[in-house]
């Protein structure tokens, strides 16, 4: 798969393309110079320490089955329910640890790990990374593309857009990411805002679009911050 990702064709010109090769090969550099697999490195290096207690890979080693939220009912790769194991292909034929897709976590432990980076790197006196950083990898990077070096970011055009993303009243400097399964995290350092949605989209398949077409965790951000400038003309 490497070699495959390695021989793939670039583009010509300046486009932006939506993939997971970089991610991959980042968790590959991770272990290069870690000398650690990659569960391994997070695990001790951040989710430990961070008091993690749901986070990680594999669950299937960590918990019982009752505990782990069925994904799909798929019926095309693995021909199977798919509950424990990653849902992403990709990082299902990694072996479920992957640079890009993988991991398992509860809103609680999302809830610590984004408050730190809310925090500028720290959590219970615990510092995990430099201010700076969080604000380079969160920023804008690209002319042609919305994304953050290791996040996403509100369309550049969200005042004008038929459909805002994630939502029309997010700012420019936040920042987080949603999932093809039916998730989202963001940050909003404005308003000191971690929100976290967990849903299952692809429950029992992937093509049910409920949860898009009626743009529900939009719609829950929205009300967030209206809630927000209500509380805001309340205080003057």
């Amino acid at each position: 798969m490497f070699k495959r990702i390695l021989e793939s064709p670039l583009l010509p010109g300046k486009k932006y393309v939506y993939s997971d090769n970089d991610f991959i090969f980042l968790g590959k550099v991770i272990e290069a110079i870690t000398g650690m697999t990659l569960d391994e490195y997070v695990q001790k290096i951040f989710y430990n320490r961070l008091g993690l207690t749901t986070t990680g890979f594999k669950p299937r080693n960590r918990f019982v089955l009752n505990r782990l939220v069925p994904t799909e009912e798929e019926k095309q790769f693995r021909r199977q329910l798919i509950q424990g194991d990653v849902h992403d292909e990709g990082a299902s034929m990694f072996g479920g640890v992957s640079g890009h897709a993988g991991l398992f976590s509860t809103a609680y432990d999302l809830g610590m790990l984004y408050q730190m980076l809310l925090n500028g790197g720290e959590l219970n006196g615990e510092h995990f990374l430099k201010p700076e950083t969080i604000k380079y990898f969160t920023a804008y990077h690209s002319p042609i593309s919305r994304r953050g070096l290791g996040f996403d970011k509100p369309e550049k055009d969200n005042a004008t857009r038929r459909e805002p993303y994630p939502s029309l009243s997010v700012l420019p400097e936040t920042y987080g990411h949603t999932g093809f399964t039916g998730t989202c995290v963001w940050v909003d350092p404005k308003y000191k805002l971690v929100y976290i949605f967990l849903s299952n989209r692809v429950y029992p398949t992937r093509n049910n679009s409920l949860l898009s077409l009626l743009n529900v965790r939009g719609n829950i951000q929205e009300a967030i911050y209206k809630m927000i400038s209500t509380e805001g003309r309340k205080a003057f």
